[in-house]
């Protein structure tokens, strides 16, 4: 029996990103749902689910806060975006962008939520610049670690050289968990055999990346062995993954705010088939984290030709994994 951790469970209502496109599940739906796992620290990208985002009614806080209280659930953490090309032919100036995330501090403000994912692509300087406003509306600003970024690559030592000069405890990371990506995703791999790659150099790839070879030389061996352009899709996709070791976010723990739970397939043993979960949770409890694992399904994209997806099923068995290894 495991020792039961600090550690807080929560659900990305982006998991459930196909039944509410699909009208299966409506906002109160995704949340209900999340809640009964136990899951209660509740996500949301605003510009999915947010009728007219960015603005909010009296209305829909009303009905907000009354999910919560139904549910037993707390607002956590709000996704933003930061949309450089917004308009035709013109990029953002600095003010621009410094006022669109000013917008996502107040909104998140409104919703209850303590916390704000910043997108990777956002700079350290803007991060300093939106800081004294992250503390007006005593909301966190966490910059999304995200592979194949690390937390120890260049640009995120930027972000934390910019943390330690302003000595604001508004500014942090949110480690995405697709950075401990040890095996690339099944589904995946399935996915484009189906769309016609060559099995064996599927297998070449898989095997490669499982080695830790460079991307660069296995789609550099790909393209010796193949012109195939699907074939070499199979190889380019291990640019987009990553695994470092989970010891290196130690250092760095104090400055962690929350933790996006990624994942592509929970098998029906209830682990998942690419991210050896059990190691990375044993380094967080190792750096007293005490935050949210917040579940953040992306497998449906690649089985939605074949398969009916099943988000709710999949959340449902990440979350009976996060209890085992929480010691819940």
């Amino acid at each position: 029996m495991r020792e039961k951790s600090s550690i807080k469970r929560g659900v990305s209502l982006y998991s459930f990103q196909e039944e509410y496109f699909l009208r299966k599940m409506s906002l109160e739906d995704c949340i209900a749902k999340a809640a009964s796992f136990g899951a209660k620290g509740i996500e949301i990208i605003g510009e999915q689910m947010v009728p007219g985002f960015p603005k909010l009614t009296d209305a829909f806080l009303e009905q907000w806060f009354g999910w919560m209280k139904k549910y037993d659930a707390v607002p956590v953490c709000h996704d933003m975006f930061l949309d450089f090309k917004k308009f035709k032919g013109k990029i953002l100036s600095k003010e621009e962008q410094l006022q669109s995330i000013i917008r996502d501090l107040q909104f998140a403000n409104k919703l209850g939520c303590k916390v704000i994912r910043v997108i990777v692509s956002t700079s350290p300087e803007l991060m300093e610049l939106a800081a004294p406003y992250a503390e007006k509306y005593d909301v966190k600003m966490g910059i999304e670690v995200h592979s194949p970024w690390h937390i120890d690559n260049a640009w995120m030592k930027k972000h934390y050289e910019t943390m330690e000069k302003t000595k604001s405890p508004y500014l942090g990371f949110i480690p995405d968990m697709g950075t401990y990506t040890k095996r690339l995703p099944r589904v995946l791999i399935e996915n484009l055999l189906r769309k016609g790659a060559d099995e064996k150099i599927a297998t070449y790839v898989t095997e490669a990346y499982e080695k830790g070879v460079l991307s660069e030389y296995i789609v550099g061996e790909v393209r010796s062995m193949t012109s195939k352009p699907i074939d070499l899709m199979v190889a380019e996709q291990t640019r987009f993954y990553s695994y470092t070791n989970p010891r290196q976010l130690l250092p760095y723990m104090d400055r962690i705010f929350h933790i996006h739970a990624k994942f592509y397939e929970m098998l029906e043993d209830e682990t998942e088939y690419s991210i050896p979960y059990e190691e990375v949770i044993e380094v967080l409890k190792l750096g007293g984290y005490n935050g949210y694992l917040s579940s953040e399904y992306e497998g449906n994209r690649h089985i939605q030709d074949v398969y009916e997806v099943d988000s709710v099923e999949q959340v449902r068995r990440q979350q009976a994994m996060f209890k085992k290894l929480l010691g819940e």
